[in-house]
């Protein structure tokens, strides 16, 4: 299974996220991270369907949507209409999650499971037959610029061994505060899809090919 690094457009420039995507798109990545957060069920903004879908016109990349949405429920439909391609969904606030994943399957598009740092992996354990994607964040989520939670690798080594005793083939993918250093924990614990934000556009393009090629081509 080939693993995937994802930047984060949150990281990248607000004022042109077009030319942030175009440059992960330039430097041959393959998918394209995007938080969704709604100011209540983490405390900061980011942007919604219109943007996604201005940035839908501008490149082929593969979309990995993350809601971090207190009603994720009411969002899927105009997220999926604006381009996504992956949809991700928090276990922790209170709606039909199972409805909810499968209404992202209705739309043609792929679905997620996300769990916060210290929500128990068990949590995940009802959905993995619906799910092409777990999500586990690594930070605390809201804000960039955190430090990696290595703890939260317990979860991914958990999901790793699933993984392989039912013979499923989800993805598992963290976020959150990852950079260079924390590759090899990632790989070895059995992580798919490294979401890396401030640690690749901060960077120049030889730091940024030099951190893609650690993961993609382990």
């Amino acid at each position: 299974m080939k693993r995937i690094l994802a930047p984060s457009i949150l990281a990248g420039d607000h004022a042109c996220l077009k030319d942030s995507l175009l440059s992960a798109d330039k430097d041959g990545r393959s998918w394209i991270h995007l938080d969704i957060m709604d100011g209540h069920f983490v405390p900061n903004l980011s942007f919604g369907p219109q943007t996604v879908a201005d940035l839908r016109k501008h490149s082929g990349i593969f979309f990995d949507v993350h809601l971090m949405l207190d009603q994720p429920q009411k969002y899927i439909e105009p997220f999926a209409q604006a381009g996504a391609d992956l949809i991700s969904i928090h276990v922790e606030p209170k709606y039909d999650i199972l409805e909810t994943l499968r209404n992202i399957k209705s739309l043609g598009k792929k679905a997620g499971i996300v769990l916060n740092p210290d929500t128990p992996v068990e949590e995940a354990f009802p959905y993995l037959n619906d799910v092409e994607l777990v999500l586990c964040m690594t930070v605390v989520p809201g804000f960039g610029g955190q430090s990696f939670m290595e703890k939260v690798l317990s979860k991914t080594r958990t999901l790793s061994d699933l993984r392989e005793q039912n013979r499923q083939s989800f993805l598992i993918e963290v976020d959150g505060g990852v950079g260079p250093s924390q590759v090899p924990a990632c790989l070895e614990s059995g992580v798919d899809v490294l979401v890396a934000g401030t640690a690749y556009f901060k960077g120049d393009k030889k730091s940024r090919d030099e951190f893609a090629s650690s993961v993609e081509n382990s």
